[in-house]
């Protein structure tokens, strides 16, 4: 199903080492697993031709197209239930919306300053206790 998506390939030139479905299993082993490209197994072929080829495609926007495409067709075939549900037990606030004090926003919070902890001096700065 994936197969008739893909691009073709350059002109024929020099023998293939590594098939482009083994180089497309690595990728896809990779993004699964979440390790580094240069932990790609040696069977899906050589990290880095996975590599240049995940980039290559990726600058062309052909995943996008790939995805956009399967998506599609999935739709038309009904497989697809579009369903959207957002739970309030997954979506994080951002620190500062987590009622800490703003400054500037809440006067008479600090307790006043007694007359009898300031000594003035010439300059006019508190004394240091």
């Amino acid at each position: 199903m994936l197969e008739p998506l893909l691009p073709k390939g350059k002109e024929p030139g020099r023998p293939v080492i590594w098939t482009r479905r083994r180089l497309i299993d690595g990728i896809r082993w990779r993004i699964r697993t979440g390790t580094p490209c240069r932990d790609v197994l040696e069977r899906y072929g050589h990290w880095g031709r996975a590599y240049d080829l995940f980039r290559r495609w990726q600058r062309d926007g052909i995943w996008q197209w790939i995805f956009t495409e399967l998506q599609a067709r999935a739709d038309a075939q009904d497989l697809i239930t579009w369903d959207l549900n957002v739970d309030s037990t997954i979506v994080r606030a951002h620190q500062h919306a987590a009622g800490a004090r703003k400054r500037g926003t809440r006067k008479g919070n600090r307790p006043a300053a007694s007359s009898s902890s300031r000594t003035t001096m010439g300059s006019g700065a508190p004394a240091a206790a």
